[in-house]
């Protein structure tokens, strides 16, 4: 009697509850399948990088970008302010060369020769200058400033208390705080040695207010 060896063809025994496929054993993993985690990880921390290198070029070109914003603008406020300027410049340079024919209308009015025609080309010249900006400037009575007053005759005055103009010789003309031609006047100082009239005046009320006193 021969001996029956077991072949290839019996199964390995189920345990009682599990399917065939469960008795069969799983394939390795191959060697792709197992590389592929790791090439997902190099090819992200890849773009990583160049998204961070995209980021430093876009912050670089903005930052390029507000500079030259800022330089324009700058460049912008100085033409503007170049072009006030010279506006200005020629314009005062105009209105200087008028100053003898205002000054001219001016003691025409004065002596009551402004009459006729003359009278209206004269008003029209002066309101063309004052639209221009030109203002006149210097009255009488008011303090002396050196910086926009000449002065042209100097005399003592025992009413007053500080340098004054007394009279107006020549106005002054400005255009907004560019002074043209500053106002030639003549001056009077306090008399020396004499006291001011409000120190007078103060004095007496003092005097005329203490009265006699009762014993």
């Amino acid at each position: 009697m021969t001996e029956e060896t077991p072949g290839f063809d019996e199964k390995p025994d189920v345990p009682s509850g599990a399917s065939a496929d469960d008795a069969e054993p799983k394939a390795a993993p191959s060697s792709e399948e197992a590389a592929a985690p790791a090439g997902d990880v190099q090819q992200t921390a890849a773009l990583t990088a160049q998204l961070d290198q995209v980021r430093t070029a876009l912050n670089e070109r903005t930052g390029d970008l507000q500079r030259l914003q800022a330089e324009y603008q700058n460049y912008r406020r100085r033409v503007e302010r170049d072009r006030v300027q010279v506006k200005e410049v020629a314009v005062a340079g105009l209105l200087s060369e008028l100053l003898p024919v205002l000054d001219d209308v001016g003691r025409a009015r004065e002596h009551g020769e402004l009459l006729g025609g003359f009278k209206s080309v004269a008003e029209s010249l002066e309101t063309v200058v004052a639209k221009l900006g030109l203002q006149q400037f210097g009255k009488e009575g008011e303090p002396f400033d050196p910086t926009i007053h000449e002065a042209l005759m100097h005399s003592y005055a025992p009413d007053v208390t500080e340098t004054t103009c007394v009279a107006i010789l020549q106005p002054g003309y400005r255009i907004g705080e560019r002074t043209i031609r500053p106002a030639r006047v003549a001056v009077a100082e306090p008399q020396p040695g004499a006291t001011p009239a409000a120190a007078k005046e103060e004095k007496t009320d003092d005097e005329e207010s203490g009265g006699t006193e009762e014993v």
